[in-house]
C-alpha cells in the first residue's frame, strides 16, 4: 500500500493544489514542499519494506494483462534517487519560480509528474509501464510550454510529436512482450521464443529500443531534448536529470534485461544496432557541447552523450556493463541536476545565458560558482569524484567483450571525456579567470552581485557534497547497486 500512496499522494496533492489555487506565495511553498517530502517518505519506506516481495495487481483485465506494482532492485533505485532529488529541486523551483508567474499551474503539474516518474518506477510490467511512461509525456508538456509563447510553444509541439513517435515503436515491443513473454518483469528476461522467428523478436526488441530511447535522447530522437531547453531551468533540470530522460533509459533496462533478455539479444546484429547508436551518440553530443554556447543546450548536450553512456553500459549486455551503466545513471543524475541548478542561478541572478556573458561571475556568485564547478569536475571524471570510478567501470566492460564494438566504446568514452573537460573547463575559467582587464563588477548593478537565496543555494550545496561523497564512496555504492540488482 505504501507503494500506492507514494505515487498517489503527489498526483492528488497536485489535483488540489489546482482546485484551491492559493494566492499566498508562503502557503503555496509550505504545501508544494510538504507533499513532496511527504512523498519522498513513504517512496523511500516502501523500497525498504517491499523490497522483493511479490508484485501487488492492482487491476486484472484479463488473464496476461493487469496494472501491477513492485519493488526490486531496479525499482528500488531509480525510485530512491528520483525520491531524493525531486523535494531539493521543489525547494529549489519555490524561489526561482517566484520570477516566472503561473506558480499554481506550474507547480500543479511538478506534483503529478513525481507521482507519474514513481509509477513508472515500481510498474511489475510492460503494461504498467508504458501507461505511466505515456501519463509522463502528458504531465511534462504544460511545463516545457509554461512560458506559452513562440518558441515554448513549439519546444512543447516538438517534445509531444518526437515522444508519440517513440512511443509508437515502444507500443510494439510491448505487444511481443505480452505476447511471448512473462506476465511480469524478471531480471534475466520473459521472452519464451518457441517457434517464434527470432529475428521477428530482434526487431521488436530495437524498435522498442529506438521508441523507448527517444526520451533517452539516444540518436536521432534527440532534438527534442534541445528545445525543452526554453522551459524554466527548475523543468529542464529535472528533464535532463532526473524525470524524463532517466525514465527513458528505466525503460531500455527492463525492456533489454527484464524484457528480451540478454540471451536472446547478445552476439545479434540487434546488439550491434544498439551498441553502435550508443557509441556514435556520446561523441556526437560531446562534440555538439563544444561548439554550443548558449549554457542549457550545453548541457543539454552533454545530457545527450553521457545518456548513452548509460545505454552503452546496458547494451554490452554482460552484469559488469550493466552495473556500470546503472552507477552512471545515479552519478549523472546528481552532477547534472547540480549544473543545471547552477545555470538557472546565474539567469536569475544575472540575466545571462551564453558561455561568454559569464566572464568574471565566478567573484560575483562564489557560492553558485564553487557548487557549479564541484559539479564540473566530477562529470568530467576527475579522480576520486563521482564521474570517474563509473566512466571507469564502463571502459573496462567494454574492454572486456573483446570486440570491434567494445573497442570502440571504450574509445568513444576517451573522446567524450576529453571534450567534456573543453566545454566544462572553458565556462569555469572564464568565469573565475576573466580575459577583460577592467573588472566586469562595472556592469553588472549592485542587486545583482550575490548569489541566490538560501531555497537556491541550499539545493546547491547539498547536491555538491553529495557529489563529492558518492565519488569517495563510489565502490560501495557499485557494490550496493550490483546487490540489488543481481540479488546478492
Amino acid at each position: 500500500m505504501l507503494m500506492l500512496a507514494a505515487i498517489f499522494c503527489p498526483m492528488i496533492g497536485g489535483c488540489l493544489l489546482a482546485l484551491w489555487r492559493p494566492r499566498d506565495r508562503r502557503t503555496r511553498q509550505d504545501y508544494v514542499i510538504g507533499v513532496a517530502c511527504t512523498t519522498a517518505v513513504l517512496s523511500l519506506c516502501s523500497i525498504s519494506t517491499a523490497l522483493h516481495h511479490p508484485p501487488m495487481v492492482l487491476i486484472r483485465l484479463n488473464d496476461h494483462l493487469s496494472v501491477a506494482f513492485q519493488v526490486d532492485g531496479l525499482s528500488g533505485i531509480f525510485a530512491g534517487m528520483v525520491s531524493l532529488l525531486w523535494p531539493l529541486a521543489c525547494l529549489y523551483a519555490v524561489e526561482y519560480m517566484s520570477r516566472e508567474g503561473g506558480e499554481n499551474r506550474f507547480f500543479t503539474f511538478y506534483l503529478i509528474a513525481f507521482g507519474v516518474t514513481l509509477g513508472i518506477a515500481f510498474s511489475a510490467n510492460v503494461l504498467t509501464m508504458y501507461f505511466f511512461y505515456e501519463l509522463l509525456t502528458l504531465v511534462t508538456l504544460p511545463l516545457v510550454m509554461h512560458g506559452m509563447d513562440g518558441k515554448a510553444r513549439y519546444a512543447g509541439k516538438v517534445y509531444l510529436i518526437y515522444s508519440m513517435s517513440g512511443a509508437a515503436l515502444g507500443f510494439i515491443a510491448m505487444v511481443f512482450l505480452l505476447q511471448y513473454g512473462g506476465e511480469m518483469f524478471q531480471f534475466g528476461g520473459t521472452v519464451s521464443v518457441g517457434d517464434m522467428n527470432t529475428d521477428i523478436l530482434l526487431v521488436a526488441y530495437v524498435l522498442g529500443f529506438f521508441g523507448f530511447g527517444v526520451k533517452a535522447a539516444v540518436f536521432p530522437g534527440h532534438k527534442w531534448l534541445l528545445r525543452a531547453s526554453v522551459a524554466p531551468t527548475p523543468v529542464t533540470a529535472l528533464l535532463h536529470a532526473v524525470a524524463v530522460v532517466k525514465a527513458g533509459v528505466f525503460a531500455v533496462v527492463r525492456l533489454t534485461w527484464y524484457g528480451f533478455g540478454p540471451d536472446l539479444i547478445r552476439g545479434t546484429w540487434a546488439q550491434d544496432m544498439v551498441m553502435a547508436a550508443a557509441v556514435f551518440t556520446i561523441v556526437f553530443g560531446s562534440a555538439k557541447a563544444l561548439q554550443t554556447q548558449h549554457l542549457k543546450r550545453r548541457l543539454a548536450w552533454s545530457t545527450i552523450s553521457n545518456l548513452s553512456y548509460v545505454l552503452l553500459g546496458i547494451t554490452t549486455l554482460t552484469q559488469a556493463g550493466l552495473i556500470a551503466g546503472i552507477t552512471h545513471m545515479v552519478f549523472h543524475a546528481v552532477l547534472k541536476i547540480t549544473l543545471f541548478f547552477g545555470v538557472g542561478a546565474i539567469h536569475y541572478k544575472m540575466h545571462r545565458d551564453f558561455v561568454p556573458d559569464i566572464e568574471g561571475c565566478g567573484a560575483l556568485m562564489p557560492t553558485v560558482f564553487a557548487c557549479f564547478s564541484t559539479a564540473a569536475f566530477g562529470l568530467m571524471g576527475i579522480p576520486p569524484l563521482a564521474g570517474f570510478s563509473s566512466k571507469w567501470m564502463l571502459a573496462t566492460a567494454c574492454v572486456d567483450l573483446k570486440s570491434t564494438l567494445g573497442y570502440l566504446g571504450t574509445a568513444a568514452l576517451a573522446a567524450s571525456a576529453i571534450l567534456t573537460a573543453l566545454y566544462l573547463t572553458q565556462i569555469i575559467m572564464l568565469a573565475y579567470f576573466p580575459r577583460q582587464n577592467r573588472a566586469i563588477s562595472v556592469k553588472i548593478p549592485k542587486r545583482a552581485r550575490r548569489d541566490p537565496g538560501i531555497r537556491m543555494t541550499l539545493p546547491l550545496g547539498v547536491l555538491s557534497v553529495v557529489s563529492v561523497l558518492l565519488g569517495l564512496s563510489a565502490n560501495s555504492v557499485a557494490g550496493s547497486i550490483s546487490s540489488l540488482i543481481l540479488g546478492l
